[in-house]
This record gives C-alpha cells, structure tokens and sequence, in this order.
C-alpha cells in the first residue's frame, strides 16, 4: 500500500498543492493514480477530496489536475478568508465569535466538488473530522461509504467542510449521510486538526486494520514549519483569553512533529517520506490570503521543491516503478 497523507494548514494548503503539482509533472500520472489511500485534515483534506474527485464527463478520471487545485488558494482564498467590518467587530477579532463566515468556504467547495460522494471517489480516501456530540474522532472513509451507502455515503463537499472547521475560524457544521431522512439527527463536526493536524499516523493505523496489508511507503505533505517564537515573558502572564490563538497554533504543530517522530521511528528506512519546509518567507498564520503571503507561500513551496529535488525524484521513481 502506498500512502499519501496531507497535513492542515489553512492557506497554507497551497504549499503540498504546489508539491503535488511537480509530482504529477515529473511523473506524468495523476496523484490519484500513483497512491492506494489519500488522508486528509482541513486543507489537506480539501486536497484529498479534489485529487480524487471523478470528472463529471469522464467518472473513470479524476476531475482536477493538482496544478488546477492551486486556483481554489490563489483565487478563492482572499474569498474565503474575507470579513466584512461587522463581522470584524461582533467576534472581537475570533474571542466571541468565528472569525469568517463560511459562506466563502461553501460556494467554493460546492464550485469545485459539486455533488461527488464519497462513495465516488476514484482512489480511496480519509478525512479527519472531530464529533462535537460525540466527543470522539469522526473519520470520513471512502471503503465505509461504498460498503453502507445508506448509512456512510457523504458529499465531499460536506466532508471537506466539516473538516476545515477550525475552531475560532470557522462554525461547526452538522452533515448527514446522502442517504439519511431530512429529520434525522446529523453529526456536529469540526477541524480533525484538534487530534490530527498531520493525519499519517491515523491513515497508517487505517491500513493495519488488514492483517494482510503491507504499508510499502507514507508520503506525507506539511504546509509549512512554524517558526515564530511565543515569547515566554509574554507567555507567562496570559490567561484563557491570551492563549486562545497560540495554543491552537501550538496543539496543530505538536500534533504534526509528533506523528512525524512516530512514523520516522515505526516505519523502515525510505518508508517513510516527509516534504515539509520552515517558512521563512511566507506568514504561520491559516487565514493570512493578501496577494503577497500567497505569493511568498508559493515561493515556500518552490524553495521546498529545489531543496528536495533529489528526494522528489526517488519517491516519483519508487510512484512509477
């Protein structure tokens, strides 16, 4: 089994579609094409349902490029990103609120994926999502979905939505099955980011469910190292209201260097391959879509690109071999 897996990130989403983009373009072969399981959390997830969404006038094909995806950054995320001055001040900059309305986020889901379930998709897929009823992992998988539709068949467009609902960003969304009554309780989710911001670790333990599988490589996509410190003679006089934004930056990024301890350490050598860049240029922060960060992102992307070229090339190898 050949694993990709695609970290959260906001906007910085763009950095694993640039990465994707080279891959397909060294290889000539479709990402969905080239893997046996594609996880996703938040962006990345959103990356995973647009990879293996199956064109409408050829289902047997994938309906984007990776290059085609790097739009739904640079064209739809000043969108989705957007506030107006009201929505500015009733959330106090996110302390009382969501910081976006997701109307954005929607249209652009529903633009890109349209009606496509998750049953439909072309490689399978998994997507991290948190159940706020339940108070448990919620995870969107394709295998599920094909086996009970009734029950398990969701749109992607939901699916990528409940998963980009980061908290304090977004609202929670509640989806229901594609096969469910209009009156039957739906599932409350958010960001799968709060546990699995580097989701390689669940899809990895996903494919061990099978006795008989064999993980033959995890190629896992980040969105960008954090590298702003959090001064600790600031840090040590904040309270709940302080820390509201920097621990939800420190949980995602703890999260991502942890499973990629875990799986450096589990997995034999060249089993395990990790793309990810500090970003030096480029602003941490999810929602930063001003023409300038997207253009420095994409020179993250770039930059990770030439520095791993070497490493590129063996891993499209090993994808075509």
């Amino acid at each position: 089994m050949r694993v990709l897996s695609i970290d959260g990130g906001g906007i910085r989403g763009l950095i694993p579609a640039v990465v994707l983009a080279e891959v397909e373009r060294r290889t000539n072969r479709r990402i969905s094409e080239l893997f046996d399981l594609i996880a996703g959390t938040s962006t990345g997830g959103i990356l995973a349902c647009g990879l293996t969404a199956p064109s409408p006038e050829d289902p047997s094909r994938p309906r984007y490029r990776a290059e085609e995806l790097i739009g739904l950054y640079e064209e739809e995320g000043p969108r989705i990103f957007a506030r107006s001055l009201l929505k500015r001040i009733f959330s106090v900059q996110g302390l009382f609120d969501e910081r976006y309305e997701a109307d954005g986020l929607d249209r652009a889901l529903a633009r890109y994926l349209g009606d496509a379930r998750l049953s439909e998709t072309l490689t399978p897929v998994f997507i991290t999502a948190y159940d706020l009823q339940e108070r448990s992992a919620f995870f969107f998988r394709s295998e599920r979905a094909r086996r009970d539709p009734d029950r398990d068949d969701y749109t992607l467009a939901d699916a990528a939505r409940a998963t980009a609902a980061a908290p304090t960003y977004f609202e929670p969304v509640e989806v229901r099955p594609v096969g469910a009554d209009d009156d039957a309780r739906g599932r409350p989710l958010i960001d799968g980011g709060v546990f699995a911001t580097n989701p390689a670790m669940c899809a990895y333990a996903e494919v061990l469910r099978d006795p008989e599988a064999r993980v033959e490589l995890v190629a896992s996509l980040g969105t960008g190292e954090l590298t702003r410190p959090i001064p600790i003679a600031e840090a040590r006089w904040w309270g709940q209201l302080q820390w509201a934004r920097p621990v939800l930056d420190a949980v995602f990024d703890g999260v991502a260097d942890t499973v990629d301890f875990q799986l450096d350490r589990l997995l034999p050598l060249g089993g395990y391959v990790r793309l990810q860049t500090e970003l030096r240029l480029a602003s941490d922060d999810l929602d930063d879509a001003s023409a300038d960060n997207l253009a420095r992102l994409r020179e993250e992307a770039e930059r990770l690109v030439a520095a791993r070229d070497a490493d590129l090339d063996a891993l499209c190898a090993r994808l075509t071999a």
